[in-house]
């Protein structure tokens, strides 16, 4: 906030208390204060505004509250700091209903979304670019013809065609990526305590929030609302229900405390389809690992391609469980009162409310008591291929009709084809038991061994699946 004392008859000279005023001036109106016990009132302007110049993102303003401090020291005659407490009126800035405003443009384009965020933010507002489809809300910004900021977030173990990718869309947008960078101090720590992978023993989380999750925090500090590319279809569980715009539930932005920040979600009603068709009619460059089949692109050691079968964010941190797929960017998506939770398990209140899928005359159902016994024999009769899923589990929900078509393919052949429903309280037995990893894990249990086989590959097409049961039957 700027604090600005000016004297009302020479308003272009340097500011300075008021030696002579006529005593019949009326009161200042909003935004300015008049000392009522002084001859000569002193105006002081109290501007939301911030200057117009470009400032980097990561470079918050303070805010000068002290500002006032010596300004009240002057005025020391007495009753001085009690009239000035009476006649102060401060402008606030009319709160916006960002929810109401959601309703309003939940069936906006992109366009007008980002073009009433860019009006109404200006200079305080930037497109945070992760070299993925992101690419189309700076192609969006460029539309409008507003000014735009974009950032990043330089982690240090992306994939080289994503920096390449970068520096290919400053040339082609002629922008700077105001870039941030982890502290070299705590990722040091890390690295000598725990080794470079460490993520796949403990999970991402540690590693996400000081390589991502602090340098964001910065670069909001230095913004009062930012533009993300989040879709309501890039992740089960995580991002099914986040709005077009909203106050940023977990990070805070140059101001303050709650609610200083607004997270604008222009593509969150875009399919991903729509997403590629808007990129490729725009003739927009995009990232060379797209073609490699890579759809969700973050770190180098925990993105991999998807496969026919996968959804697209199974290839971001697959050795997790679908509904832990937030690096802490978007955590406010994740839910801690329902059936998501993030650890992956749905409430058992929860559970009833959700449809279940596999389901085929051809297809056993497993009960807890089932697949037990299934386990106790050494000697089956027949040999089982068994699911164990969610349903719930996008990455279950994609390769359902493959796993349909399985069943009905070994109709017959002695092979019995089933599944089990391992969410919930079955989870903890099913870790335990049935080396449950993430959803969905599939097993192959022999004619004569106890011990099931897990079956290794990501490919989830019939014709994957079939080789795997005939190479053990």
């Amino acid at each position: 906030m700027a604090f600005a004392v000016t004297s009302p008859s020479r308003a272009s000279s340097a500011p300075k208390i008021a030696s002579s005023l006529s005593s019949d001036l009326k009161v200042p109106c909003i935004g300015a204060f008049q000392p009522s016990d002084r001859p000569h009132p002193t105006i002081i302007n109290l501007s939301t505004r911030r200057a117009s110049a470009v400032k980097p993102v990561f470079a918050a303003e303070a805010r000068r509250t002290d500002s006032v401090v010596p300004l009240a020291a002057t005025l020391s005659a007495s009753g001085t700091e009690k009239a000035v407490r009476e006649n102060v009126v401060v402008e606030e800035e009319e709160k916006e209903d960002y929810e109401q405003l959601a309703k309003e443009l939940e069936n906006a384009s992109p366009l007008e979304i980002i073009d009433k965020a860019l009006a109404k933010f200006g200079n305080d507002i930037a497109i945070a670019f992760s070299g993925a489809e992101d690419v189309a809300l700076i192609e969006y910004a460029k539309l409008t013809g507003r000014p735009f900021r974009v950032f990043s977030l330089d982690t240090g173990r992306l994939n080289p065609e994503t920096y390449t990718f970068f520096d290919t869309v400053e040339k082609h947008y002629g922008i700077r990526i105001e870039y941030m960078f982890p502290d070299a101090i705590e990722v040091q720590a890390l690295v000598r305590n725990k080794g470079l992978f460490s993520f796949y023993e403990d999970g991402h989380q540690e590693c996400c929030r000081i390589r991502k999750v602090r340098l964001l925090r910065r670069a909001l500090k230095g913004l009062r609302a930012w533009i993300t590319g989040q879709r309501k279809d890039q992740s089960p569980g995580t991002r099914s229900e986040i709005p077009v715009v909203q106050v940023d539930p977990v990070f805070e932005g140059m101001d303050g405390g709650v609610g200083s920040l607004v997270k604008w979600n222009p593509v969150a009603n875009v399919d991903g389809r729509d997403i590629w068709n808007f990129l490729r009619a725009m003739d927009v460059p995009v990232n060379p690992l797209h073609l490699q089949g890579y759809i969700s692109i973050g770190c180098e050691p925990c993105t991999r391609p998807v496969l026919p079968g996968q959804h697209e964010r199974e290839g971001r941190w697959w050795w997790e469980d679908a509904k832990a797929k937030e690096c802490g960017l978007h955590k406010g998506n994740l839910k801690q009162d329902g059936s998501v939770q993030q650890n992956g398990s749905a409430k058992t209140n929860g559970l009833a409310k959700i449809s279940d899928i596999f389901e085929s005359q051809n297809l056993v159902n497993l009960s807890r008591t089932g697949i037990e016994n299934l386990l106790r024999l050494g000697n089956r009769k027949d040999p089982w291929i068994v699911v164990l899923y969610a349903p719930w589990c996008k990455f279950c929900q994609g390769m359902e009709t493959s796993y349909l078509e399985l069943a009905d393919k070994l109709a017959g052949s002695g092979v019995k084809v089933a599944k089990f429903r391992a969410d919930g309280d079955q989870k903890a037995f099913a870790k335990s038991e049935l080396q449950l990893g993430s959803f969905p894990t599939i097993l192959f249990f022999p004619r004569h061994t106890s011990q099931p086989i897990k079956y290794p590959s990501e490919k989830r097409d019939v014709n994957s699946l079939l080789a795997f049961v005939n190479a053990l039957r």
